[in-house]
């Protein structure tokens, strides 16, 4: 037999041996390949390939498939569905067909996935079918893992629980795995992922900034591990175990008998923190562990892209909007990527802001503002609305729907009245609030019309925003501004009050700026 030839390729072992032995495959008792000339193919730590030539494989039952891979040494490898009878294989057979010069002794050969065909012969011998892919050529198996099947999980949840049954799979005898992610979001402070043995899934929960200053958190350790901690473990198996942290008294009346909290350090110096426990009698194994500790930084990049997906999201969300920002996250960031769409759209004023700032401080102004908005755009939000943009003291809002849909076109005028009456409702309560603390009411204006707009990117290269632009936009900012001159909080368009003759009243008819003609509006009744 000759001895293997072939090439490294940066160390990673490529070899070709011609082993001049009779082989055979079968599928369903039809012989699909059969020669004396196959070459066989060593790469690195995988299990050897045989290469059929193509002679010596019956093409009449292969049809070609549109799946290809590719390997950066080998090149791209094209395939084929193997039939024969009622079995059918599909993307059973490859070959290089156009090799690179490392893999040239690949030209005009095809090989089969080995365990899905169902005998393999050598010189009349039946050989035992082994994977076509191997088990893990790293020493540490979670590292093959994470390297190989952990970067195509969709979010920290799943990796978390895929982490915690293959931790148990390569032997770590798991009682509970626990990940807190902290996150950049303007009410929590992170992301808590737990997984219990007992049910196998991952429990997850948004933690809030107020659980910094609980007694759970000040006694814990990931109080300890955020502080600079470089890690904790604690034995519980033993009659003097230092039960120093809250949870360890949990978990040693579950019968825990170890506990283990590890820094999970991302790219920008942020530390995160990794923690997990076991029942079995004399705790984790250092190899346990060690396997563990070898990963961290892998494991650490995995959860980082999950933390800033996240972070990117919420950021979108709170500052764009939730349409705004998955517009945005799908790759709408060019000036004029924009659609023309329906909608209602809402534009909301504070009546005498500026009496109203010169009367108090900026910090207290602000503070009234933001209660302001809190009933305004709060309503909006709770109904359905996207809240665009803030203009100091006013908000501009869309409620969009599908066009020529007149039952989502009810609907959602619906949801837009209602936010309307809510938000009268709110400032009411807020305003009795004021008074019983001496300080003025508020006083609002909120107009509302139905029309087409375009929605999209408006700005310099450098600095673009989500909005709405057209004649539908002007106009609902110039009912809202009629708000002060006849009187009344909530005024609506023809367009928009003729779907509710129940809920408003005449209030006349007035040149807008901009917009030709006279315009009849009309006033929103009384709120209960």
């Amino acid at each position: 037999m000759a001895e293997p030839a072939g090439a490294r390729v940066d160390d990673y072992p490529l070899l070709f041996e011609s082993p001049e032995r009779r082989v055979r495959a079968e599928v369903a008792g039809e012989v699909v390949a059969d020669s004396h000339r196959t070459l066989v193919l060593h790469e690195a730590r995988l299990p050897p390939v045989h290469y059929f030539p193509r002679e010596d494989v019956r093409l009449d039952l292969l049809r070609p498939t549109t799946h290809r891979t590719f390997c950066p040494f080998k090149g791209y490898a094209s395939y084929w569905s193997l039939t024969v009878g009622a079995t059918r294989l599909d993307n059973v057979v490859w070959s290089y067909e156009q090799p690179y010069p490392e893999a040239a002794p690949l030209r005009g050969m095809m090989a089969f996935y080995a365990d899905r065909l169902d005998r393999w012969l050598e010189d009349d011998h039946e050989l035992a079918v082994l994977p076509t892919a191997s088990e893990s050529p790293y020493a540490n198996p979670l590292l093959g893992w994470l390297l190989e099947e952990a970067p195509r999980i969709a979010d920290p949840a799943a990796l978390t629980l895929a982490l915690a049954r293959q931790m148990r799979a390569t032997g770590t005898p798991l009682l509970r795995l626990s990940v807190l992610l902290r996150t950049l979001h303007p009410q929590l402070l992170g992301l808590s992922f737990r997984w219990f043995r007992d049910r196998d899934t991952v429990e997850e929960r948004r933690v809030p900034y107020s659980t910094l200053h609980s007694p759970q958190y000040l006694n814990s350790p990931v109080a300890a591990i955020y502080q600079g901690a470089g890690g904790i473990r604690r034995r519980l198996d033993t009659p003097d175990a230092p039960l120093d942290f809250g949870i360890l008294v949990d978990i040693k009346a579950e019968g825990g008998t170890d506990y283990v909290a590890l820094p999970l350090v991302f790219s920008d110096g942020q530390t995160h923190v990794i923690s997990l426990a076991t029942d079995r009698p004399g705790g984790f194994s250092t190899r346990e562990l060690g396997e563990l500790y070898e990963v961290l930084g892998v494991l650490a990049r995995l959860y980082e892209v999950h933390a800033l997906r996240y972070t990117s999201l919420t950021l979108l969300d709170t500052y764009l909007g939730r349409q705004s920002g998955a517009r945005v996250l799908a790759g709408q960031i060019r000036r004029g990527d924009g659609d023309d769409i329906n909608a209602v759209i809402w534009f909301c004023d504070l009546r005498e802001s500026t009496r109203l700032a010169g009367s108090m401080s900026r910090g207290d102004f602000l503070r009234t503002l933001d209660t302001f908005f809190d009933c305004m755009a709060g309503a909006v939000l709770d109904h359905g609305g996207e809240v665009l943009r803030y203009i100091g003291d006013a908000a501009l809002a869309i409620f969009p729907f599908p066009g020529g849909d007149e039952a989502a076109a009810d609907s959602i005028c619906a949801n837009a009245l209602a936010a309307a009456q809510e938000a009268c409702r709110r400032i009411a309560a807020l305003n009795d609030a004021r008074r019983e603390r001496g300080e003025p009411a508020l006083g609002f204006g909120i107009g509302l019309h139905l029309g087409e707009v375009t929605y999209g990117n408006i700005g310099t290269e450098q600095r673009l925003e989500f909005t709405v632009i057209g004649d539908a936009a002007n106009r609902t900012a110039r009912i809202e501004g009629l708000c002060r001159e006849v009187d009344r909080p909530v005024l609506a368009s023809a367009e928009f009050a003729s779907r509710f003759p129940a809920q408003f009243e005449p209030a006349g008819r007035f040149p807008m700026r901009g917009v030709e003609g006279r315009h009849e509006v009309f006033a929103l009744r009384a709120v209960a």
